[in-house]
């Protein structure tokens, strides 16, 4: 997926003994977003933004050991190795063996000829890592300008990280004019290390440049434009994220110290055989306790106490991603985990004071955000028509910001229409949610509108559900206990009828559920519903059963 970005200039930090001076030259071909205005803490700021710019470079995926060489080697072998092998002469051996000797000649001369060449060649790659690590690595972050606070967005070279920092206004003074909105911006690798130098006793200026959005239309030429075709798993990988965002997740506040503990053991140790989980094992009024796998090595946590109300256990892997948050540990007020299940996504979110840092995780790091976890496909999937839900997106525009209960209470709509409005929003990139704070906030992810016909309905658990209930194949009853609907049914699959169970709780989040199918045998919901369940779902809400329970 290609995005077209306009720059007025490039992004700079310009630093002298008194000052410092951040500029982030916004895309001129969005709508004017801007902001300026003085740090009133650097120092949380830098580390902050230093944590940040980890998950961009963040990459964890397995690299298995270049044997291009070896093998390069082992072809030419293989004529002796086949001779010797099959018992022929002692002269055929010969032969091979003195055209073997005339190659090593050749090879060795051929070495001496390119041995210039490859050492610019190395020579070159160095000067780029040093000096123009833009060549490297594609760094993508989003920045957001809210009335309450401004915020940055980014996913790590892996897709199986994200970041979020969000700044409240108090953390700066002198405010000036702003204009809210998202907008990319041109941020270079070389800015990481002028961010290093921020410090308390110099005034550091925050900008992001309305310059540009001042010239005139006869000075075009003197735009930057950049063409960044993005892999589609990059925008999907958004998208994932704030869906998960939204389902009931379990809560456990971290102290500091805590994770100051599991940092400090992941880096002293190095797994060499699996399992390479992280347990986290929680009972109600307890601190929390860690058992680090595979030693089965528990750390407890004295200072994080579990106000669950059941017992549970939740396994995370991928942990070495939590090393991320390090920087964070000195400034951090206390970190809270949220966990979706165990082998799922989890948040944690440091409390920074009036800056906030979210760093979400996939359930494992080959597990990435874009290309098994579908979990917008469990969340509220009720039927809003386009009239309703483009109120409800011009009137969350109003404020920027909002909670989904105090918008639905302003447009006088049931709750679950507004969430199932904003849900729709969340998935196509014009609406994030909040973590932190709870809240739904307005975010275009790119300046046009997304081709949603690739990005998610390309699911095929999603479209033979549909498929299914077209066809007639699925039978559902629901019934409600504790505040929760139980769906129950059978869906008829080809030859084989699957007994099915959905479990959605008040706000109409899928939450839980059963089937007979292979593929929730093998994966339950930690790559998302599997068809037979997202059909139930589809066959009740066409049913309407749900909002006939709710009109009672």
């Amino acid at each position: 997926m290609q995005f077209n970005y306009q720059f007025h200039g490039a992004s700079n930090v310009a630093s002298n003994a008194n000052s410092t001076d951040m500029k982030f030259s916004p895309d001129c071909s969005r709508p004017p977003t801007f902001f300026r205005g003085l740090l009133n803490k650097q120092i949380p700021f830098r580390e902050a933004i230093s944590a940040l710019h980890f998950v961009v470079l963040s990459d964890m995926r397995y690299k298995p050991r270049d044997k291009s060489a070896y093998l390069d080697w082992a072809k030419s072998q293989e004529p002796l190795w086949v001779a010797q092998a099959t018992g022929h002469k002692a002269e055929l051996i010969a032969k091979v063996t003195e055209l073997q000797k005339r190659l090593d000649v050749v090879r060795g001369n051929r070495d001496k000829v390119m041995k210039p060449f490859y050492d610019a060649r190395k020579n070159y790659f160095d000067y780029l890592y040093k000096h123009e690590m833009d060549f490297w690595y594609v760094l993508d972050p989003v920045i957001t300008v809210h009335p309450d606070e401004v915020f940055f967005e980014c996913f790590s070279q892996d897709e199986s990280t994200y970041g979020r920092l969000g700044c409240s206004l108090d953390v700066f003074k002198d405010v000036g004019e702003f204009a809210c909105g998202t907008t990319n911006v041109d941020y270079s690798a070389a800015l990481y290390n002028e961010f290093q130098k921020i410090r308390d006793y110099k005034d550091t200026a925050f900008e992001i440049d309305p310059g540009g959005f001042k010239v005139q239309v006869t000075n075009e030429d003197t735009y930057e434009e950049k063409k960044i075709d993005l892999p589609d798993t990059w925008v999907k990988g958004f998208l994932q994220v704030s869906s998960a965002m939204t389902l009931p997740l379990q809560r456990l506040d971290l102290h500091p110290m805590d994770v100051h503990n599991i940092c400090h053991y992941l880096r002293r140790a190095k797994e060499k055989t699996g399992p390479r989980s992280l347990r986290f094992i929680l009972k109600p009024g307890e601190p929390a306790v860690l058992r680090f796998e595979p030693w089965n090595i528990e750390l407890k946590c004295p200072r994080s106490i579990f106000h669950g109300q059941e017992p549970m256990e939740m396994r995370m892997w991928g942990r070495r991603r939590l090393l991320i948050l390090e920087r964070l540990i000195p400034i951090a007020k206390k970190f809270t985990a949220f966990f979706l299940g165990s082998g799922m996504p989890s948040f944690f979110v440091a409390d920074l004071g009036d800056m906030s840092f979210t760093l979400g995780l996939s359930g494992w790091t080959a597990n990435d955000w874009s290309r098994s976890g579908n979990f917008d496909l469990m969340a509220p999937r009720g039927e809003v028509d386009s009239v309703t839900k483009d109120m409800v997106f011009q009137a969350l525009r109003q404020n920027w910001q909002e909670p989904l209960d105090m918008l639905a209470k302003r447009l006088v709509l049931p709750k679950t229409t507004v969430e199932s409005a904003l849900t729709a929003y969340t998935q196509a990139g014009r609406v994030m949610y909040d973590l932190n704070k709870g809240v739904y906030r307005v975010r275009e992810l790119s300046r046009d509108p997304l081709p949603m016909d690739a990005l998610r309905f390309d699911n095929p658990r999603d479209r033979r559900a549909n498929e299914l209930v077209d066809g007639k194949f699925v039978e559902v009853t629901g019934s409600v206990s504790e505040g929760k609907a139980i769906l129950k049914g059978t869906v008829k699959d080809k030859s084989v009828t699957h007994k099915v169970e959905v479990v959605l709780d008040g706000d109409e989040r899928m939450v839980d559920g059963s089937c007979g199918c292979y593929y929730f045998g093998q994966n339950k919901l930690r790559k998302g519903p599997c068809e037979h369940m997202l059909a139930l779902r589809i066959a009740h809400g066409r049913k309407n059963w749900w909002s006939r329970w709710l009109s009672n």
